[in-house]
């Protein structure tokens, strides 16, 4: 399973017909149980993740961690998550200068319209801010074209995650 931006800053598209959406961080309380609800429709339910393994530690208000969240007229269109510092050093080979994106997640009704996109450049934004020279994820393996358009490029063997293969992916910033 495989997180920045405001209204404002051009991370913005189209949601359906007429409507558009915009990505933010996820400051507020009401942002993050957003985000929850998103990755528990698109995880827990839609994918069968067992969700005490789809939530963690950094899911917690967290210095070292950024949420993003897609917002449309109608509510909550995704959600992805940003690592960074000690929190990424699990998922970068330790090093500092990595982040890592995860937990990546659109709705059924907003899949095709940009809107993963837009969540990857806006936590590539939130990780630029923070000083960090490249972003790993590790991306459910029917994902990869989706992430090599993105600039991705995939490393080492696939593994499983939660029961799904993955395969570990790097973008320079």
């Amino acid at each position: 399973m495989s997180d920045h931006g405001g209204p404002s800053d051009g991370h913005s598209g189209r949601a359906g017909s007429g409507g558009g959406y915009a990505v933010r961080e996820a400051t507020d309380p009401a942002d993050r149980e957003a985000c929850f609800a998103v990755r528990k429709e698109v995880f827990v339910v839609e994918q069968r993740v067992p969700q005490e393994i789809e939530y963690d530690a950094y899911d917690a208000a967290d210095a070292d961690t950024v949420h993003v969240l897609a917002v449309g007229p109608d509510g909550p269109l995704g959600t992805g998550r940003l690592l960074y510092g000690p929190a990424a050093a699990g998922k970068t080979g330790g090093d500092a200068s990595v982040g890592s994106l995860g937990r990546l997640a659109v709705t059924k009704a907003a899949r095709g319209l940009g809107v993963g996109a837009a969540l990857v450049r806006a936590i590539e934004s939130a990780a630029r801010a923070r000083g960090l020279r490249a972003v790993d994820l590790h991306a459910q393996t029917h994902a990869l074209a989706f992430y090599e358009r993105l600039g991705y490029e995939a490393y080492g063997p696939e593994f499983p995650d939660a029961g799904i293969p993955h395969r570990a992916m790097r973008r320079a910033l």
